[in-house]
């Protein structure tokens, strides 16, 4: 993963880190420009050895004083940017899942997202963590077809990506044209099992494929045939298979056009893709919408939380 704003910075000092960081809290008033640009400026695996500073030189939690004093926005995307990054999603699934109504956009954004790898960890890290099987919390809190297809992606046994085998291609997408097009109410099996199993390529070609035989874009279909929260992970589906960066591009995108911002998911998709691929997620934002990230974010944001913001973002694309 080069394609982050976030690097490893050089030359490291955990304990000057630290240091900094206690001078910026102590006593009255917070220096909140210090907290942020040490922050956004240290890639996850550096913040968890300045937390770790943090502890043998004050005896004090560093995530906990970063709550004590922060507040609003601002503290949450402090306080994400120090979770350490392999329990990040479990952490934001677990939250998904609890108490009184799902997230089920959280749910939708990390499990079509994830890599087969990412997804196995997810749940190794959800066990140790928080002692309880991930797919029994969330078989227990969705339903029908919406539930089948976040199990089968929960399995994280799609296919590798090898030789793609032309006649399967055709045959997998005439299943899809006779399920979804050609049946009055769609056999949303056919498409759980092959969107959640076959290989990336694929699925790339069976979409191509698609599209000759129907005439339409495989999402036109799924978003006439389907709907809810079986639409939504099914698009989000097909989208990762057609370019991740995009879909979170997409994403993006849509937590900040309009009234109001969805900062949650806002801060998730900056915090979670700054070390992955946040440079292609802004090449794919300006291509597809036309506008630069870095601009969104100066519009629809503001304070330290905006300096925050920008400063993952880490430029601007004209």
């Amino acid at each position: 993963y080069t394609r982050g704003t976030v690097t490893a910075f050089s030359p490291f000092d955990a304990r000057a880190d630290a240091e900094a960081l206690r001078k910026a809290m102590k006593g009255i008033g917070t220096d909140e420009e210090t907290i942020l640009k040490i922050l956004t400026s240290r890639n996850n695996a550096q913040r968890q050895e300045i937390a770790s500073a943090f502890k043998t030189l004050f005896g004090r939690d560093l995530v906990d004083d970063l709550k004590s004093e922060l507040t609003s926005k601002f503290e949450t995307l402090m306080v994400s940017l120090m979770r350490p990054a392999y329990i990040f999603d479990a952490h934001a699934l677990k939250h998904a899942i609890k108490g009184a109504g799902t997230n089920e956009k959280v749910l939708t954004e990390i499990l079509a997202s994830r890599t087969p790898e990412e997804v196995r960890n997810i749940k190794q890290v959800y066990l140790q963590e928080y002692e309880a099987n991930l797919e029994d919390k969330i078989v227990g809190e969705t339903s029908g077809s919406f539930q089948r297809l976040l199990v089968v992606l929960l399995q994280a046994n799609r296919d590798p990506d090898g030789r793609v085998d032309e006649g399967l291609v055709e045959q997998d997408a005439q299943v899809l044209f006779r399920a979804g097009e050609l049946k009055w109410g769609t056999d949303e099996e056919k498409f759980i099992t092959i969107l959640g199993t076959r290989s990336v390529s694929h699925l790339r070609r069976v979409f191509d494929k698609y599209m000759t035989i129907s005439g339409f874009q495989i999402e036109e279909t799924i978003d006439r045939e389907t709907s809810g929260d079986l639409e939504k992970l099914l698009l989000a589906v097909v989208k990762c298979v057609r370019s991740v960066p995009a879909y979170f591009a997409e994403t993006l995108y849509y937590s900040m056009k309009g009234a109001g911002t969805d900062d949650d998911t806002l801060i998730r998709v900056m915090v979670s893709r700054s070390e992955i691929d946040l440079l292609d997620i802004r090449k794919e934002l300006r291509k597809n919408f036309a506008k630069s990230l870095h601009q969104m974010i100066q519009k629809d944001t503001s304070g330290d939380y905006r300096k925050a913001l920008l400063l993952l973002c880490g430029g601007d694309d004209e």
